[in-house]
């Protein structure tokens, strides 16, 4: 199963992947200042290889790309945003995507590998409709758009398809809804409703 939501993301971050492949078999031109030096509080990039600083340099402040890739806890603007390891704070482009995520990840895609506590949405402050909200581990808090989908859910998610594997306290309200732990139909009433469910469904 987590190699199937591991490949939900895999056209999201198709973009990226293919300019990485371009700047690594590129001369390493732009690299001779790029050596990690701890934490900063600004950062500004192309890609992750052509930046002001390293992509191992941690941020806490801001970030402004085309494509950036850093450990951070920051404001990251960009049309490419990628956080590292156990990063944080308001991502705000066309696709967002983290290993350990907590605050808000707003764009059209937003992809996290492992947990994420916070909002995941679509653009224009979270309001806008968005493609795709994947979290590959457990997502607490909110996910609203087209489709939304985790491994374990401890919060709401809002869209026209919901998936999550398990729930923990998670409540589902779009077309379709789909819990795969909830055992039968309405057989563990009222703490769950069913594997799947049009408009709500949950497990408790």
């Amino acid at each position: 199963m987590r190699k199937g939501r591991t490949s939900a993301c895999l056209a999201a971050i198709l973009m990226a992947a293919g300019a990485r492949a371009q700047v690594e078999t590129a001369p390493a031109a732009t690299t001779a200042e790029q050596t990690p030096v701890g934490v900063v509080s600004f950062q500004a990039s192309l890609t992750p290889n052509a930046a002001i600083y390293d992509r191992n340099t941690s941020v806490e402040g801001m970030t402004l790309s085309l494509w950036g890739e850093n450990p951070q806890r920051s404001l990251a603007i960009g049309i490419v945003n990628g956080s590292t390891g156990e990063s944080g704070g308001l991502s705000l482009g066309f696709v967002n995507y983290a290993e350990s995520f907590q605050g808000a990840q707003w764009a059209f895609v937003n992809c996290t590998d492992q947990d994420f506590t916070g909002w995941q949405g679509g653009p224009g402050l979270g309001l806008l409709i968005n493609f795709l909200n994947y979290t590959g581990g457990r997502m607490k808090g909110l996910q609203t758009g087209i489709v939304n989908m985790a491994g374990t859910v401890s919060g709401l998610q809002a869209g026209i398809f919901n998936y999550a594997q398990m729930a923990d306290s998670g409540v589902q309200v779009g077309i379709v809804n789909i819990i795969a732990q909830n055992s039968g139909w309405f057989t563990q009433w009222p703490d769950e409703v069913a594997p799947g469910m049009v408009l709500l469904n949950w497990h408790f």
